[in-house]
């Protein structure tokens, strides 16, 4: 990572895989527009969504997107990244990646980077299909990472990309600015 003059402190987005990617760009523009030090790493579905281009340009700093992308032996990305943050947003937080938060796979960057952070350093915005997020698995997976320490934001209801009303969709990126720095400021208090 490198380290930019922040008032606010260092913040990780990890993208993942989903619609609600769109509105994740909201959030890393106001994240940067209130001093934090912003980072982005995307999982490869995410750029299906949003390209990394997008994220640079707004955060002006490289997107991180392999395991492999610019190898130091000496300071591994995925460490590097869960250590030098001071918090981890997940956002759209889909059921896969709860999922593998919940078991603790580590397949790609983005879920090496969570493996190998403070789960008190995580916020995750769950992002999915009504049916997806009422599933007990999904339940335990978050009640799990709840249990750890992992903040979460929402989902809230309204409005689905698969044309259906429920509760799913990720928290607007009002909200999840809030919750972050109300959480970074509840860590520095302590």
């Amino acid at each position: 990572m490198v380290n930019a003059p922040s008032s606010g402190g260092k913040i990780l987005v990890c993208v993942c895989g989903g619609i609600a990617a769109y509105k994740v760009c909201h959030v890393v523009s106001r994240l940067v527009q209130e001093k934090f030090s912003v980072h982005v790493a995307m999982t490869s579905a995410a750029k299906r969504f949003v390209g990394p281009l997008t994220f640079e340009t707004l955060t002006a700093r490289p997107v991180y997107l392999s395991l492999w992308q610019n190898p130091d032996p000496a300071h591994p990305p995925h460490i590097q990244l869960a250590q030098e943050s001071d918090l981890i947003l997940v956002a759209p937080a889909t059921a896969n990646m709860l999922a593998k938060m919940a078991q603790g796979l580590a397949d790609d960057l983005v879920s090496s980077v969570l493996l190998a952070a403070d789960p008190k350093k995580i916020v995750v915005a769950p992002a999915m299909n009504k049916m997806m997020w009422q599933n007990p698995a999904t339940g335990r997976n978050c009640n799990l990472l709840a249990q750890a320490g992992v903040g979460v934001v929402g989902p809230g209801a309204g409005w689905q990309a698969c044309r259906t009303l429920g509760e799913g969709r990720m928290s607007e990126p009002e909200e999840i600015l809030t919750y972050i720095t109300q959480r970074l400021a509840a860590k520095t208090a302590v």
